[in-house]
């Protein structure tokens, strides 16, 4: 028992050991009474301690003696009249917003609610019964971490290579990882999945969320769970769901330790963060932190009816981005995973709702700005999720400079060409060249697009080329769920399959998705399993799935072997070549006055495309010549040409079309790298002006022979194709 408590202070905001005792600070504008709940270890409350000081509406005490790990909560009084937007309820204890880790989390039960559950009035009834056995609870933290040297591996956008991943399903049917780090923070780390890492040629890790999350009601009685955690309960707290058990790391030594070993070996960790909302769900959730502590502040409440929630993300309340002190939250929440976990960057989930400063979407809006004007998270990298659930949420190309986003845009264009459909190739083109139209009249650079052609959700690789329909049964939605659009193309033959021929046209048309993905300009982002042939069943949204159907198969055959270092082969030679990662927009002209231009869109003639190719509705085949070949030369930007020219073919017709490679300079060739329909062909010098096979639904990788000397500035190195 703690017998002397003094005021302490506003700053910082959470539990803040000093070494002879913790602060506590919580912000609640509208409370009228806060009281601070000790627990031990098998939730008995051991002590109420009151926390009478309140400054600038930060409510604070400082406990001496207190020492680190300590379970704590919060009870707050004040008005319980949700139609004006309160919803205080002393009976409930609290989790504090700013807790850097949870030492016991939620078990479900009717008690968790501010409200009797199936009581008439719902909402409007108050609830008395205590909470304290089930409700998740915060542990003071305190980590002086040994970083050493460890830095920001600082890997340049355009030569940045993304891999989702799930930190569990990532390694818990791993045969090579220990079983006690399988699914954890340091089996991520481990020395065989880094090696991993480095051999596929990957920069960056983009992990799903790892912020501390809620399972859903409805999910658990179903005998599920929320497997890839878009159900935030705090924002500073590493999941523990991924710490591995009787290790004498922390939760947040554990993540801290991941990081450092992956920063080791050059690799970023980017997280996947959800700032949109929260788990406490519509009116009818429970009252889990943010609604007890202060409703009206924290969240997005209907100006017409206060008891409702504003929902812009579809899981029922919307964090309220126009308040500073949610603000505050989560400029503190992400300087703290930069400054004391060292992660590289954010992507952030559906983006679009955290730019609405009223109701419309607003691309200049506070959050932006702060973000922008911080000496900390301006330096890292920001990818947005660029759509919300709400009007007008759509926002692909429309934030601000300094951010990447996610290409839904790229994604649906590049299934729908690899379908089939016809006059696309315009588009095609401009997706292959980084997305111009999206991103160059703003100031940005091809990198801004993150182009991506399968995530964590929808359809793996695998299902895409093997399912036509979704197949969700599992999920217990009787199939409603998850997106309908699927824009594959799957040889007709649904599922599972020994059938040699069809098995060989899935693994073509997953290479050209490779092939295309890895030479298009931008970012690409890989989701991880696809490398690995991975399937779920057809379940384009294993969100509940935290099983086999989720977790990576390590268990390779001989094909997978294949496919793998086909991968392998296509990321490292994006690597090399800097005609796939270039940091400027094509510019289409000549450089120095020499007419080599830097890209160059072919139709089968080997010449470029006119006016009936770019428009036609049938037209399904098109060709792009990169310029390399430039040692010595700079462009007009001062960034070096360099690396060998390239030529890549695609064809999603049916049937072949003989393709004319186009004129190199006197005596050099053309090198067969990668046919997708023969992948296992040895690559091969081809004369220029010889009639290729462009097989249907192919794709055909050719890297031009480099001069035996650089050429000066200025000459003549490769003639136009048709000039």
């Amino acid at each position: 028992m703690f017998e002397r408590f003094l005021p302490g202070g506003p700053c910082p905001l959470g539990a803040s050991w000093d070494g002879r005792g913790v602060n506590f600070a919580l912000f609640s504008a509208a409370a009228s009474k806060v009281e601070l709940c000790l627990y031990s270890e098998d939730r008995h409350e051991s002590q109420r301690i009151p926390v009478a000081e309140s400054t600038g509406e930060v409510w604070h005490v400082y406990v001496p003696g207190m020492l680190p790990g300590q379970l704590y909560g919060y009870r707050i009084s004040g008005p319980y009249e949700p139609s004006r937007g309160h919803r205080f309820n002393p009976s409930k204890v609290l989790l504090d917003p700013y807790a850097r880790e949870v030492g016991a989390d939620l078990r479900w039960d009717d008690s968790l609610f501010g409200y009797p559950i199936g009581h008439p009035e719902q909402d409007l009834a108050l609830d008395s019964r205590d909470d304290a056995a089930f409700v998740p609870l915060a542990r003071v933290a305190h980590t002086v971490f040994p970083w050493g040297d460890d830095r920001l591996p600082e890997v340049p956008w355009h030569k940045t290579i993304i891999y989702e991943a799930h930190v569990k399903g990532l390694t818990q049917r791993h045969p090579k990882i220990p079983p006690e780090l399988r699914g954890t923070y340091l089996g991520l780390a481990h020395d065989e999945m880094i090696r991993y890492f480095l051999e596929l040629g990957i920069t960056a890790i983009e992990l799903l969320p790892v912020h501390h999350h809620v399972d859903e009601r409805v999910l658990v009685e179903r005998g599920l769970s929320n497997y890839w955690g878009y159900n935030t309960i705090a924002f500073f707290a590493p999941d523990s769901r991924y710490a591995a058990r009787d290790c004498s790391l922390t939760h947040t030594e554990q993540f801290q330790s991941m990081v450092r070993s992956l920063h080791l070996h050059g690799i970023e960790v980017i997280l996947d963060v959800v700032y949109n909302h929260t788990a406490e769900g519509n009116h009818l959730g429970p009252t889990l932190s943010f609604r007890g502590i202060d409703n009206l502040s924290y969240y997005r409440l209907s100006p017409k009816d206060l008891r409702s929630y504003v929902d812009f993300t579809g899981t029922g309340n919307t964090l309220n981005m126009r308040h500073p002190r949610v603000l505050q939250l989560i400029m503190d929440s992400l300087r703290y995973w930069v400054t004391e976990m060292h992660v590289d960057g954010f992507r952030f989930d559906l983006a679009s709702s955290l730019a609405r400063e009223f109701f419309e979407v607003d691309r200049l809006s506070a959050f932006f700005d702060l973000i922008h004007q911080d000496p900390v998270l301006s330096r890292v990298k920001l990818i947005a999720e660029p759509w919300d659930l709400g009007p007008g949420g759509y926002q692909v190309g429309n934030f601000p400079v300094g951010w990447a986003e996610w290409n839904g845009k790229y994604r649906d264009c590049i299934r729908r060409f690899w379908k089939g459909e016809g006059g696309l190739v315009s588009e095609v083109a401009t997706r292959l060249a980084g997305s111009s139209d999206l991103y160059e009249a703003s100031g940005k650079r091809p990198y801004a697009s993150i182009n991506f052609l399968t995530c964590h959700d929808g359809f793996t690789l695998q299902d895409l080329v093997a399912y036509e329909q979704k197949h969700n049964e599992a999920n217990g939605e009787g199939n409603r769920d998850g997106t309908d659009a699927n824009w594959s193309w799957n040889c007709g033959v649904e599922g599972p399959t020994e059938d040699p021929g069809v098995l060989a046209l899935r693994t073509k048309q997953k290479l050209n998705f490779w092939l295309t993905l890895l030479t298009s300009q931008g970012v690409p982002m890989i989701r991880a399993g696809d490398e690995l042939c991975q399937s779920q069943s057809g379940n384009n949204n294993a969100y509940c799935q935290d099983n086999e159907l989720s977790w990576l198969n390590w268990e390779l055959t001989k094909e997978k072997l294949f496919f793998i270092q086909l991968v392998q082969k296509l990321i490292w030679l994006r690597r090399k070549e800097p005609v796939f990662h270039r940091r400027h927009f094509f510019q289409g002209r000549s450089i120095h006055g020499t007419e080599i231009r830097d890209v160059v869109w072919l139709g089968p003639s080997g010449k470029p495309m006119d006016d009936s190719e770019w428009t036609g509705p049938s037209v399904k085949c098109l060709g792009v010549r990169l310029s390399g070949d430039l040692t010595g030369v700079v462009d007009e930007f001062g960034s070096p040409v360099d690396g060998s020219s390239m030529l890549v073919l695609f064809n999603a017709a049916e049937t072949p079309v003989p393709f004319v490679l186009p004129k190199r300079r006197e005596g050099l060739r053309w090198e067969r790298i990668l046919d997708t329909t023969r992948p296992t062909l040895a690559p091969e010098p081809l004369d220029a002006g010889l009639e290729y096979t462009l097989e249907g639904h192919s794709s055909v990788l050719f890297r031009g022979e480099r001069p035996a000397e650089p050429l000066p500035p200025g000459e003549f190195l490769e003639p136009i194709a048709g000039e």
